[in-house]
């Protein structure tokens, strides 16, 4: 029976790839490297500071992956004050809410930073619905390992059998398919070139999984 719905951020709530599109390849500009869109696209659903290490050994950079991750996330912060563009995805507030209604435990379970969830929680007013936030920056392994899944849902207070994570990524799915746990996979415009193939249903608009149609889905 389902009793936890585990909520990935960017791409499934909010639309941020955009913002951390124009940062990480302003902090490429910073450090002047080269990284081509499609290198770019196999980051998703990755922690900074791993993405960050990444390229350091990659383009055999002098400074630190934490330097990196600073610089990125300071072009970011400023992104998000100033560019308007930023907006929750159509749909999704309103499955929320019909969730938490249906007295659904929902969980965040972001690669994102915490200061990011909580700029977007506080921006859109979401912290009443979620019992919990997770990020991937603080955990030891990010997406796609499983742990952030796991955790997520010792966090909800429930067995993973009792669990489903809605995500959209690539590294999003495989983290779920790990961790033993029923995903959803959300394929949103915004997140290109990912493998759905390891979801146990897809779908293009969050109305497919209101809770009148899957709280039988387990």
């Amino acid at each position: 029976m389902l009793k936890a719905v585990l909520f990935d951020m960017d791409g499934v709530i909010v639309d941020t790839e955009p913002l951390h599109h124009k940062a990480y390849f302003g902090m490429f500009d910073s450090v002047k490297i080269d990284v081509t869109e499609e290198h770019y696209q196999t980051f998703t659903g990755q922690s900074t500071i791993n993405v960050c290490k990444h390229l350091c050994d990659h383009f055999s950079i002098q400074k630190n992956p934490e330097e990196l991750v600073q610089i990125k996330r300071d072009i970011f912060k400023e992104l998000f004050i100033s560019d308007s563009s930023l907006k929750m995805l159509d749909g999704v507030f309103d499955l929320i809410k019909d969730y938490y209604e249906n007295e659904l435990t929902l969980v965040l379970a972001s690669s994102a930073s915490m200061q990011t969830i909580n700029n977007v929680f506080d921006r859109f007013d979401l912290d009443k619905y979620f019992k919990g936030k997770l990020s991937g920056a603080d955990l030891k392994a990010s997406k796609p390992h499983p742990e952030i899944f796991l955790k997520a849902a010792q966090t909800a207070g429930f067995e993973t059998k009792n669990c489903m994570v809605i995500e959209d990524s690539t590294n999003g799915i495989q983290a779920a398919n790990s961790a033993g746990i029923f995903c959803v996979g959300f394929k949103s415009p915004h997140s290109k070139n990912q493998d759905y193939s390891k979801a146990d249903k897809i779908i293009s608009n969050f109305n497919e999984i209101r809770y009148d149609t899957i709280k039988n889905i387990l």
